[in-house]
This record gives C-alpha cells, structure tokens and sequence, in this order.
C-alpha cells in the first residue's frame, strides 16, 4: 500500500513539474508566437433559427435589431476595428508608431421607401397633397449622411524626432575561422606560415527607454589556437564585459516626446469604440428604417387587396345593372378595366414587398441569399404601424444631446488630441542634438604559455576562469565619457515639417467646426421632417376618413342608378391613393422619430442596446 501510495506521489509530481515545464516553455516562446485569433463565423445566431416558423420569419422591431447586432456584417467589421487598436497599443508600448485606424462606417441600404401612392386608374382628377414623401435622405432628415468619420486628411503628419525601442534585445553569436598567413621572411618568422584558429563567442543585451534613453551591454570571448613563436601564449582567450550609455538632451528628450505613440494609441482604442458605436446607430437606424417600411408595405398590399374587393365589388354590380338595362355595356368594359388594374396594382405591391423582405434578410443574416433558408423564409412583420408618441424634448436640449453623446463629434475630439500629441514629435525635431554618452569595459586575458613562445607573464597564465576573474575584479579597466553636439547651421526640413504639421491642426480644428455646425443642421433638419411627417399624417387621415365618406355616398347613387360607374372608379381610385398615403404618411413619421434619435446620438439608449455586449457579440 504504501509503495503504491509512493508511486501514485511521483506520478502526480511528475505532472505537476511536466506542467510547470510546459508552462515555462510556452512563457519563453510566448515573443515568437503569433496572437491566436476568432475564426471567422458566417452561420446565423440561433436566434433566426428561433423566430423562424414554418417557412416563417415572425419578425418585431426590437428581433430585427437584435439580429442586426447578432449577424450584420458591418457591424462583425467594426468589431475588429477595437481589435486592431488592441494591437496599436501592443506595438506601441515599444516603441513603434500606430498603424491606424479606418474611420469609415457603412449605411444600410435604402430599401424600397414604402408604399407608393398612384391612382388606380388614368383619371384627370388628382387629390391635392396626396403625395407622401417616404425616403428621409429626401425630406432633409439626416442631411449628408457623413461615411468617413475622419478630420485629419488625407495627408499624414510628420515622423517627428525618433523613438527608442522599448523592447529589450538578447543577441548571441558564435564564429569560428582557421587562418594561414604566409611568411614573407621565414627567417623572422621561424616558420613558413603562421596558422591561427580562432573561436569567437559573445552576447549582447540592448534596450531604449522612455527618456530616449539607448543603453547597450556586451560580453565577448575570443579564443586563439597559434603556431606562432612569437605568442606567449597558446591557447589564450581575451574576455571583455562593457556597457554604453547614451541620453539625449534636446532632441529626443522627455517622457511625454517618446510615449507620444503610446498616448496616440490609447486615444485610438476610444476611437475604435466610438466607431463601433456609430456603426451601430447606423445599423440601427438602417434596420428600424427598413421594417418600418416593410410593415408600410405589408399594410400597403393590404390596402391594394381591399381595392381589389371594391373593385370586384363594382364589375360584379355593373354587370347586374348591364344585363337588366340600367346601365349602358360601356360602363361594364371600365369596371373590368378597373378590375385588373387593381390587379396589376396588388400585383406590383407584393413585388415591392418581396424586394423589401430580401434586403432586410440580408442586413439581418451573415450569407443573406446564399442561404436557401433564408432566401425561401417570408418575413411577418408583429409591430402594426401606429403613430408615434410626440418630441416633448425642447430644441435646444436636443441640441446640446447631440454635442454631448454623438459618436463622431467625440472622436473629432480625439483626433485633434492625437495630431497635437503627433506635433509634440515635430516641435522636438527642430531642437539640436546634444547627447550625453558614457561608456565602461572591463578586460581579462588568460592562456596556457607556449614552450616556444615568448616568456608569459605569470599572471595570465591560467584557464578560463582566471579572464573571467579578471573582468569581475576589473583588474583592467576602459571607462570614458563625453558630449556631442550636432547643430545644424541650417534647420529647414524640421522647420519646414513643424510648419506643415501646425497648418494641417488648423485645418482638422476647421473641420471639427464643419463637423458640429453639420450635426447642427441635422438636428434642424430631422426637428423639421418630424413636424413635417407628423402634419402630413394628420392631413392623411383626414383625407382617407373624407374618401370614405365619398365613395360611400357615390356607391349609393350608383346602386340607385343615380351615378356611372366611371364616377366610382375615381372615387375608389381616391381611396386608395388616400388609404396608401395614410400607411406611407404613418411610416415616415416613424422614420422621421428614427431620423431625431439617430442625430441626437440616442438611438441606442432609446432601444436599451448595451454597446458593451454588443461589441462582445452575444452569439
């Protein structure tokens, strides 16, 4: 029991050291190892697979949003933006410059815009104000839609003065070489040829620091094998250990100068969140946008079914009144010409409404048509259109919302931030270079004396460790130091780069004034489309409810064989055309209410989306 109990103990600690190895092993080659990466992912969340009913997508808002988040590929894009600045950060913690960012984020696509609102038929008569504008880029909502989030140009910058390389550096080296010198006066010489064999070793050590800073250190071995009587010793080794020293003190000096890169990407890393967020916003807005405008089409073949019923309704009640005299045959060819142009028009609804379907699919889904699931699923809308609640919010609130929470107002910000912490490099650049450098060695020798040599000296007479000895007790000693001074009677590149690197901070700050005037107006404009969407609705309503009334009263006299049937096909035209204007006039003031909440930066809150797992990705 015991002998078991004693190897069950070696076992365990022979895994625990293995682990331990393991784990030392995967420290000291963790530097030359490549950062795992996420494989890539082009299947759905689960989250498709559970709305999806019988060939169905049942579909509300806030599902269509969470699967934008879930599966669109433009927000998956902007997840490795933060990615990429994680990396910026780990590059420039030594010492190396930021690769950047791209500010650059993408729109949904536009969609279909809703229902249309033509007349049924060619009547001559128009309904003044029937006309709804469904599109917001084209009621002024959002004003120019601004893609490159960028302010500072296409032109980069200046290098500015040089960083030091914070990572420090082993280097080894091992060389050996065999030599034949002949002798030109063998009489001196002793010998014809004199053959050495050398073997060299050493090892380095480097590293630059924040102050700027360069600190170097050596260790160097040379052993020679000779034939050459004129040696005293052989075999001999020469052993050194020195250290240089080397701090700027204008150019190059000063913590703030030489970590400006790491600032740079520190700012970067809010940056790539920021993008992230104004992605989502974009891709929010895109969604509601785009199902508030299937649901205005999924009403809208609604209105046209209802239109064709009128339409039935009238062909089968003229060809009663044809057949028994009351109404002349001509009345009868305009009721089915009424007929199938309602047809046509139920028709060209659902063709618009299946186009709707397969851009939403796509946004919503990572391989959109490609997958046969979802290209065959038809989507059910579950939010009916209703009017929205009022903007009780005052204007100036508004505003001040906008300049406080819009994504590309805050990395305009941050942008200059990071063009001022670039210039602290070219404003150090134009300084002259004075450094100070200090070095030391030590030396030792030791050799075994040669019987046909020179006399040795007997305190190099000795193995290895005899030089070694030496060096440590610096028996030998190399020491030094100094300044150098480089001054440039003529400074005009540096001046030259400050100069343009000044003009281009200037140039960015106007920017950013564009750029808040720009958010300012589109405040404006969004208030603006608001009131005009929501009196557009109100008059909308009004005008179908009087439709109503019309054509009931036109069908009476028509049933009496008071009217003609060309008189309630206007009247049932005008219905339609008011009934498709209420769902288009109700659809952009929900897309108008989209349109404030995306300028005002509160989109996301407004749909209680966490920026944080969203950037995680919850699938």
């Amino acid at each position: 029991m015991r002998t078991s109990h004693a190897l069950a103990a070696v076992f365990c600690l022979s895994l625990a050291l293995s682990a331990q190895q393991d784990a030392n092993v995967n420290r000291l080659l963790k530097p030359y190892t490549a950062p795992p990466q996420q494989p890539l992912l082009f299947q759905n969340s689960p989250r498709f697979e559970k709305l999806l009913r019988a060939g169905n997508l049942y579909l509300s808002l806030d599902d269509a949003i969470a699967l934008a988040i879930e599966n669109n590929l433009d927000v998956e894009v902007q997840r490795y933006t933060s990615k990429a600045a994680a990396a910026d950060v780990l590059r420039t913690s030594a010492g190396s410059t930021p690769r950047g960012l791209a500010y650059t984020v993408n729109e949904a696509p536009t969609g279909m815009g809703g229902p249309s609102s033509q007349l049924l038929t060619g009547a001559t008569r128009t309904i003044p104000g029937s006309s709804v504008s469904t599109n917001p880029f084209e009621t002024g909502a959002l004003g120019v839609i601004q893609s490159n989030l960028g302010i500072t140009g296409t032109l980069p910058l200046s290098s500015g003065s040089a960083v030091p390389n914070f990572d420090p550096y082993l280097t080894g080296r091992f060389n050996y070489s065999h030599l034949s010198t002949l002798q030109t006066s063998p009489v001196q010489a002793a010998i014809p040829s004199v053959v050495t064999d050398n073997v060299n070793a050493g090892a380095g050590y480097r590293q630059g620091f924040a102050t700027g800073a360069q600190f170097t250190a050596s260790f160097d071995n040379l052993r020679t094998v000779t034939n050459s009587p004129r040696s005293s010793y052989s075999p001999y080794t020469l052993s050194s250990l020195g250290v240089n020293l080397s701090q700027p003190l204008l150019r190059g000096f000063g913590l703030k100068v030489n970590r400006r890169y790491q600032s740079i990407a520190a700012n970067q890393q809010q940056v790539a969140d920021l993008i992230f967020r104004q992605q989502l916003i974009a891709t929010v807005y895109g969604v509601s946008r785009l199902y508030y405008d299937l649901t205005a089409l999924y009403e809208d073949v609604k209105v046209k079914e209802q239109s064709l019923q009128l339409a039935q309704r009238l062909q089968s009640d003229t060809t009663a009144q044809v057949e028994q005299g009351t109404q002349a045959r001509v009345e009868l060819a305009r009721a089915n010409a009424q007929l199938f142009s309602a047809k046509l028009d139920l028709e060209r609804s659902r063709g618009l409404l299946e186009e709707q379907e397969a851009i939403l699919k796509n946004v919503l889904t990572r391989r959109g048509g490609a997958d046969q699931i979802v290209r065959q699923a038809h989507v059910i809308p579950l939010n009916t259109q209703s009017a929205p609640a009022d903007e009780t919010r005052p204007d100036e609130q508004l505003f001040a919302l906008a300049t406080q929470n819009r994504p590309d107002l805050l990395m305009a910000r941050l942008q200059i931030s990071n063009s001022e912490l670039s210039i602290l490099g070219s404003r150090n650049s134009i300084k002259p270079q004075l450094d100070i450098q200090a070095f030391m060695q030590n030396n030792g020798l030791a050799g075994t004396a040669d019987p046909i040599g020179l006399q040795p000296d007997a305190a190099f007479v000795g193995g290895y460790g005899l030089a070694l000895e030496q060096i440590f007790r610096r028996n030998y000693p190399v020491y030094g130091a100094g300044i150098q001074l480089d001054l440039p009677l003529r400074n005009r590149t540096a001046q030259a780069d400050l100069a343009r690197d000044e003009i281009q901070l200037r140039q960015t700050r106007i920017r950013q004034q564009q750029l808040e005037n720009q958010v300012r107006l589109e405040v404006e404009d969004a208030l603006i489309a608001l009131r005009r969407a929501r009196a557009a609705y109100q008059a909308a309503v009004q005008a179908r409810t009087f439709q109503e009334e019309s054509l009931a009263a036109e069908q009476a006299k028509f049933e009496a064989g008071a009217s003609t049937s060309y008189l309630v096909i206007q009247f049932q035209a005008f219905l339609a055309q008011s009934r498709s204007s209420e769902v288009a006039a109700r659809g952009a003031w929900l897309k108008a209410v989209a349109a404030l909440r995306r300028a005002t930066a509160s989109i996301l809150d407004d749909n209680a989306i966490d920026v944080s797992a969203a950037l995680q990705s919850t699938r």
